[in-house]
């Protein structure tokens, strides 16, 4: 979806991209929560998101998590995607925003993020390149620069690692590394 911005300034924004921000329930997960008979917790995380994450960072531009909601389940799957930080329980999701473009020396245009609900608006209105995985609420979709094609936990992630890569002109480097 382009119809806020035009091809050439979504290519623009993501040339500018230094870190990618995302949201978990709903962006890295397609959003289910199931509940074991001990109470455990599981998630679906898609393998395809997971090596968006995992390239982007062999590309030099790191990836942090946010999360309104904690879970165990999150670090094992952050650890496997190269993760740069884990912020999790954190509500108004804007509260780390100070702390993350201190810490990883970035201004709000180098930053991407993508979200799928309400918990997510606040950040969204505050970075350069918000994005909404396909199956967003309509809010976050209104608030979007970009709309994915894919839904969340769907690929959504990995569409945006490539988009920024690509605009980036590293995507023969990663083609390069794994050998082709």
């Amino acid at each position: 979806m382009l119809d806020k911005i035009t091809k050439k300034e979504l290519k623009r924004r993501l040339g500018k991209i230094r870190l990618l921000l995302l949201d978990v329930d709903g962006v890295l997960t397609d959003g289910r929560i199931i509940y074991d008979s001990q109470g455990g917790e599981l998630k679906f995380f898609d393998v395809h998101d997971g090596l968006g994450v995992f390239v982007l960072r062999k590309a030099g531009i790191p990836t942090i998590l946010i999360t309104a909601k904690g879970s165990r389940a999150i670090l094992p799957r952050a650890r496997d995607m190269g993760v740069a930080e884990v912020f999790s329980d954190i509500f108004p999701k804007t509260a780390v925003l100070g702390k993350i473009i201190r810490r990883y020396k970035v201004s709000v245009d180098e930053i991407c993020f993508v979200g799928d609900d309400l918990v997510d608006l606040s950040l969204m209105r505050e970075v350069g390149l918000p994005v909404a995985v396909g199956n967003a609420s309509g809010e976050i979709k209104e608030a979007a620069l970009y709309v994915t094609t894919h839904t969340g936990g769907r690929g959504a992630v990995r569409e945006v690692a490539e988009m920024i890569i690509k605009s980036q002109g590293k995507w023969k480097d990663i083609l390069k590394f794994y050998g082709v």
